[in-house]
């Protein structure tokens, strides 16, 4: 019997280590990013991981980090405006949009979509990976909490123009803007911002020179919300 009390407990005593390990190493992680600029992002590799598998992507990495003084306003508010416009006064969660979107989801019957923040969107491209299961919600749910109380809100804002995924293979502004328009990010016209962050929710299908009709209605909608919006170089001031 003690063996058994003493093999039962070094078990317990693993479980615990390893619960506390997975707790401490995002907070190392999202220490780590305050500082240091992300050579590669978890994405990246489940990106290259599923072309591998699937061979329907080309799994590339094309992948240049700017400082956020070199990414042009104009993006940044439009990104600010259409994908979060209360990114300055939340901390990672819009409560206000979630009850907004949960109230047009029973209306519509449907399931509630669309309540990503930039701070989630960002937690979920540089440190895990896309999808819709209860795990990976939770995880970005923790990595939020840990970026909006260990990074500024520029920095978050940098991070995420930079990591995030604007085509097959295409990360960040500064390569979006080579990629499609062959330009350095900082030469970007407002138009061409607005067309960029309109393709956020589609990278991999949508294509900024054959715009669809849902592209088309979006980048109309960004160019809106930017005319309408507030400033955003008081905001990174503040």
């Amino acid at each position: 019997m003690p063996h058994k009390k003493r093999k039962s407990f070094g078990w317990v005593r693993f479980l615990i280590l390893l619960l506390v390990a997975c707790a401490l190493l995002p907070i190392l992680e999202v220490f780590a990013v305050r500082f240091i600029n992300p050579p590669i992002s978890t994405l990246m590799i489940v990106r290259r991981l599923e072309a591998m598998i699937t061979h329907r992507y080309s799994g590339e990495i094309r992948y240049r980090w700017i400082p956020i003084t070199q990414v042009p306003d104009d993006f940044l508010k439009a990104v600010w405006q259409v994908e979060d416009a209360r990114f300055f006064s939340h901390e990672g969660f819009d409560w206000i949009e979630m009850e907004e979107a949960i109230q047009r989801a029973e209306k519509k019957h449907r399931p509630v979509r669309g309540v990503s923040t930039i701070s989630n969107q960002c937690a979920r491209s540089l440190f895990l990976w896309q999808g819709r299961s209860w795990l990976r919600k939770g995880l970005e749910a923790y990595f939020t909490f840990l970026m909006e109380h260990i990074l500024t809100k520029p920095r978050i804002l940098e991070l995420y123009v930079n990591v995030i995924e604007l085509g097959d293979g295409i990360y960040g502004i500064e390569e979006a803007a080579n990629h499609y328009y062959s330009i350095p990010a900082r030469r970007l016209n407002r138009s061409e911002c607005a067309m960029l962050a309109a393709m956020l929710p589609f990278p991999r299908g949508w294509d900024p020179h054959n715009p669809s009709p849902r592209l088309r209605v979006r980048y109309s909608l960004v160019l809106k919300r930017m005319n309408a919006g507030g400033s955003i170089e008081r905001k990174l001031e503040e």
